[in-house]
């Protein structure tokens, strides 16, 4: 009896080890024994470290900013400081991937090199190059550099839409400082996004250890092909608890394309406010399915008024692929040009649509319901916005990099209380009062937090 419970306990060990071993994930994974040793040295040489200085500013008191305040302290201490905030050398130290070796074009985080005076790229090999900054996108947080260097080694690029979870993935950087590192693990999730991270999110989430300094860093298959830029963690003391996120190649490539062509990304927009639509709104709009993007406001003189796009239409269908979220719309279109056609299918008062519209350039989209000033894009607080109906002001749907603002610190969904000690209560007001002349002082609510941010011209 134990002699045969033995046999079938052995019989069926085997079987499983046999279904195992044939299954598409194990498939990917080294067989024992082997080693990754000789795709890491393959690509490893691709793998860069990237060091940037810069210079930051360190912000007064905004209490000396009130005139009075100002007045008062005069009287008792002398002349108050300078308005001029005070500025001091800054370093970070980042990682980057050789994604051309001929041109000697890297891929990197844009956080990693925001604001860099200087950026400096290390090889394997201990050359050191300056960095010319080609162009960046906060949006999607991928950033373009070149190098002026022989003998560079390139990784191939491979397809991130292949991926599928729990297929096995090494992540190669620079943490820490330390100098390379590569970490194993396996693709956790596919399509993260509402993380607040970037604007644009479609992250791959792995639990190969990703720590600070990694960022710009490649995750790339067991068969050396770059799949994703390690880009970000969840940790609660800002180190890997096994929940690291990478923007997939399918999106770096677009962006990086356009980076080449323009030396920034144009997008096009169709001019909506969009909601997911949740059970709630299902039953009172009285729609019998899940999934879908509900128009919550059309703006005027944009492509969507155009096409005949209306308030209360269910967005399902983007050029015929579903869409299930108002976050997965945004990146379907995020990762389309100014001018391209797009065909949308809806579902409205029962039936479905299909039309037809060609996207606009974000700035015009964006003035239709909006200004512009000072390198800000300013739209009315959204509907939808949790402090709505909570305090006057306007959002700032964009800043330029590079500007003023931008230097100042100022950052895409802050929301602008006052110019100057100025209320602002409407868009228009925000913009004549940001086209003054002179220094301005803004006061931003950002994350429900409060801050003062002084704009020089």
């Amino acid at each position: 009896m134990n002699r045969a419970i033995q046999i079938n306990l052995a019989g069926a060990v085997a079987l499983l080890l046999a279904l195992l071993t044939s299954s598409p994930l194990l498939a990917k994974a080294p067989p024992p024994g082997a080693s990754l040793a000789p795709m890491v040295e393959r690509v490893l040489p691709a793998v860069v470290n990237i060091s940037t200085k810069s210079r930051v500013s360190l912000n007064r008191n905004p209490l000396l900013n009130d005139p009075f305040f100002r007045h008062f302290f005069e009287d008792f201490f002398g002349p108050a400081p300078e308005l001029r905030p005070r500025r001091r050398p800054s370093q970070s130290l980042g990682s980057g991937v050789i994604v051309d070796a001929d041109k000697g074009w890297v891929i990197t985080n844009h956080h990693v090199i925001d604001n860099a005076d200087e950026i400096t790229v290390m090889l394997r090999d201990k050359r050191s190059f300056e960095a010319k900054l080609v162009g960046s996108d906060p949006e999607t947080d991928i950033a373009l550099l070149q190098i002026d260097a022989d003998d560079l080694t390139a990784v191939p690029i491979g397809d991130s839409e292949a991926l599928r979870v729990g297929d096995f993935v090494v992540a190669m950087g620079n943490p820490f400082g330390l100098g390379q590192t590569v970490t194993y693990g396996i693709v956790s999730a596919l399509g993260r996004s509402g993380l607040g991270i970037e604007g644009y999110e479609n992250f791959i989430q792995t639990d190969a250890s990703i720590n600070p300094g990694n960022s710009g860093g490649a995750l790339v298959t067991t068969a050396g092909e770059l799949v994703g830029i390690n880009t970000a963690i969840l940790g609660p003391s800002g180190g890997n608890v096994g929940i690291g996120f990478a923007v997939p190649t399918s999106m770096m490539q677009v962006v990086m394309a356009q980076i080449i062509e323009h030396g920034d990304v144009r997008r096009g927009q169709l001019g909506v406010m969009i909601q997911d639509l949740t059970p709630e709104l299902a039953k009172a709009f009285e729609l019998n399915r899940r999934g879908g993007v509900l128009v919550a406001q059309v703006l005027p003189d944009t492509p969507a008024e155009q096409a005949g796009l209306r308030e209360g239409d269910l967005i399902v269908e983007v050029d015929g692929e579903p869409v299930a979220s108002g976050a997965e719309l945004r990146n379907r279109l995020g990762l389309k040009r100014r001018g391209d056609a797009v065909e949308l299918t809806l579902l409205r008062d029962g039936r479905y649509r299909t039309l037809e519209l060609q996207l606009q350039a974000a700035e015009q989209a964006t003035q239709a319901a909006g200004g512009e000033a000072r390198g800000l894009e300013l739209v009315p607080i959204p509907a939808d916005h949790p402090l709505n109906g909570q305090l006057q002001g306007v959002m700032i749907a964009a800043v330029q990099s590079g500007s003023p603002a931008w230097r100042a610190g100022v950052r895409r969904g802050d929301l602008i209380r006052s110019v100057n000690q100025q209320p602002v209560t409407s868009v228009g007001e925000a913009v004549a009062l940001l086209r003054s002349d002179g220094r301005l002082l803004l006061h931003l609510v950002r994350n429900r937090g409060a801050l003062f941010v002084v704009i020089d011209d």
